[in-house]
């Protein structure tokens, strides 16, 4: 009889966590799913807000340039952006990597 109940708990036991368990690739999907979400929400909200307006590459001050070029002589300038306390976003290109610098009207760097 011990072995009956006890056969019959080991039985439901395992059953009960098959049904808890998600199907395969579910829980994936849900996660990626989450993670855009919240990355498109991010980055709406830093557009939005309007921190940083894009400019003419031209329109970027000649020490921010010069630091540029110092800092990354192979740089490639793709875009450049400016907030109301004059701090430059620039996006760049140095080989195969992209990336945005941040410095102020006077060449210094900022880490944001």
């Amino acid at each position: 009889m011990k072995k009956l109940i006890l056969s019959a708990a080991i039985v439901l036991g395992s059953l009960t966590t098959a049904v808890a368990q998600e199907p395969a690739g579910t829980g994936n999907t849900a996660t990626t799913e989450q993670t855009t979400q919240t990355e498109n929400a991010t980055a709406t909200e830093a557009t939005s807000t309007g921190e940083f307006t894009e400019i003419k590459i031209e329109e970027v001050p000649a020490a921010v340039t010069a630091a540029l070029t110092k800092a990354y002589p192979d740089a490639v300038l793709n875009k450049a952006y400016v907030n109301d306390q004059k701090e430059y976003q620039l996006d760049v290109k140095v080989g195969d990597k992209e990336g945005s610098l941040f410095a102020d009207e006077s060449g210094k760097w900022i880490q944001k």
